[in-house]
């Protein structure tokens, strides 16, 4: 694997915390940003199983006449449908 030395649009202070982040840690500073971005996206897919995937929080119907009212706002104030 290719070593990438400096992450462009990284400020100093952000730096100076993510060195200290690793230090504190023990750990190298690929490593620490490799198992953050694991858990990032971890975190990211369970957020989304759970909406798409979880309980509903309204009924059907409920949601159709939601949209049924959305949808006559929208034409009233002449937004688009």
């Amino acid at each position: 694997m290719e070593n990438i030395k400096t992450i462009k649009g990284v400020n100093r202070e952000t730096w100076l915390m993510f060195k200290g982040l690793a230090a504190k840690k023990g750990m190298k500073m690929g490593d620490l940003l490799e198992s953050m971005i694991k858990e990032y996206s971890k975190r990211s897919e369970d957020f989304w199983n759970e909406i798409l995937s979880g309980e509903k929080r309204i009924s059907d119907s409920e949601a159709e006449e939601m949209l049924k009212t959305v949808r006559k706002l929208r034409k009233d104030k002449g937004f688009r449908i």
